[in-house]
């Protein structure tokens, strides 16, 4: 009954790590594009800094991931 439990927890505890990821990564994303909407308007620029930010906060996200897979083995 423990062991089942435990295994439980420990599935659930997996999903909830890689839910908290993905919203990590969402959350990220929409404050590039916020911000660099912001700033486009602030310095009357065109789509510059609403392209490149969510592009850096992609890489961010990606090298956050990258870490986490790497010191869960």
């Amino acid at each position: 009954m423990e062991e089942q439990t435990q295994k439980n927890a420990n599935k659930y505890g997996n999903a909830m790590k890689y839910a908290a990821v993905g919203t990590q990564m969402m959350v990220l994303l929409g404050l590039g594009v916020f911000g660099g909407m912001k700033l486009d308007e602030k310095l009357n620029t065109s789509p510059l800094f609403l392209v490149v930010f969510p592009v850096v906060a992609l890489f961010v996200s990606l090298y956050q991931l990258y870490r986490q897979l790497v010191k869960k083995q």
